[in-house]
């Protein structure tokens, strides 16, 4: 098969790294965004210091804020938008007749508020029974687009789309594996941030390694409960779009989520915090997702429940842990 053509829709820190990633492969690179002024920024300098700063961007990558110019003859979309407003860039699509025969690869990590949809879920909804895939891991913009070793999984219920995926996306830095379970990897890498938020939250506080600790294996156990209650494969919590993307984004210093967390824990409101962050965290809508699937689904997920509270009930953080330690005793 011929290399294809790829456009990606989104010009944050994410979209931008793969563009870049594939970009050094030799392959025919389109990035678009969504505000004119900054796409024709980029383009002139190229450069995207407000989501990442210090890459340049390889000339032959063409940078757009036509959307059908970005979807147009491509073989591959990959949608890069954060996950409230995926939905609105899909009505676009389809209303430009766009949508054509190619795979759709979401690699955004969140849950559609109110809906309560996954990303894959709200394709389908838009633009009909078209190819669908999923890439999720840990992966830290910054350092792939750096060339620092990382590893990704692509889910797709279509065996021979995930081997493509594979294929397309593989580098030498960048390794890419295949897993069949769509659900768990999109809940893997939207639920992370909810418990990375919790997380951040004991930063703040200044608590140690033990809570970091005990956060990390009990919010991995919420999110592999919940997956496993809406059908995911219970062994995929445990892979690098589970545990792997969980630790990364609960420890790394360049994980928004956990900074929100860390300011949260630090006495800030969530109001305070957003007025000064370029990029979305995903967990803040997410959160308020994932605690009303625990309700939908009858799940247990205390973190989770914590963090809604502390974001949107503007809960003390103090109180939110001595509920979570005084909770009644239970196996593990």
């Amino acid at each position: 098969m011929s290399d294809p053509k790829i456009g990606i829709l989104g010009d944050g820190g994410w979209g931008t790294t793969l563009a870049v990633l594939l970009s050094a492969k030799g392959l025919d690179v389109t990035l678009w965004g969504a505000f004119s002024d900054y796409t024709q920024q980029m383009s002139r300098t190229r450069l995207n210091p407000r989501f990442l700063p210090g890459v340049k961007l390889p000339r032959k990558i063409k940078l757009t804020n036509d959307l059908k110019a970005a979807v147009t003859d491509k073989e591959i979309i990959v949608l890069a938008v954060p996950s409230q407003y995926t939905r609105a860039v899909l009505k676009k699509i389809r209303l430009n007749k766009c949508a054509g025969k190619c795979i759709y690869l979401s690699v955004t990590k969140g849950i559609e508020v109110g809906t309560l949809k996954r990303i894959s879920e709200v394709i389908k909804e838009e633009l009909g029974p078209v190819k669908i895939a999923v890439l999720s891991g840990p992966t830290i913009a910054g350092e792939v687009a750096r060339g620092i070793p990382t590893t990704a999984v692509v889910a797709s219920p279509d065996k021979k789309i995930r081997k493509y995926i594979q294929e397309v996306f593989n580098t030498g830095s960048f390794r890419v594996y295949t897993n069949p379970d769509v659900i768990g990897v999109e809940l893997g890498g939207s639920l992370k941030n909810v418990i990375a938020i919790a997380c951040g939250v004991s930063d703040g506080l200044k608590f140690g390694t033990n809570t970091k600790a005990a956060i990390l294996s009990r919010g991995l156990a919420e999110i592999s409960r919940l997956g496993s209650a809406m059908g995911a494969r219970h062994k995929t919590f445990s892979g690098i779009s589970g545990l792997g993307d969980l630790v990364t984004t609960c420890i790394s210093t360049q994980s928004r989520n956990r900074f929100v967390g860390e300011q949260i824990g630090k006495g800030r409101t969530l109001k305070e915090i957003s007025k000064h962050m370029q990029m979305i965290a995903e967990g803040v809508p997410t959160a308020k997702s994932a605690y009303t699937l625990s309700l939908k689904y009858k799940v247990q997920m205390p973190i989770t429940r914590e963090v809604y509270m502390l974001l949107y009930r503007n809960k003390s953080p103090r109180q939110a842990v001595v509920d979570l330690m005084s909770r009644q005793s239970k196996e593990e």
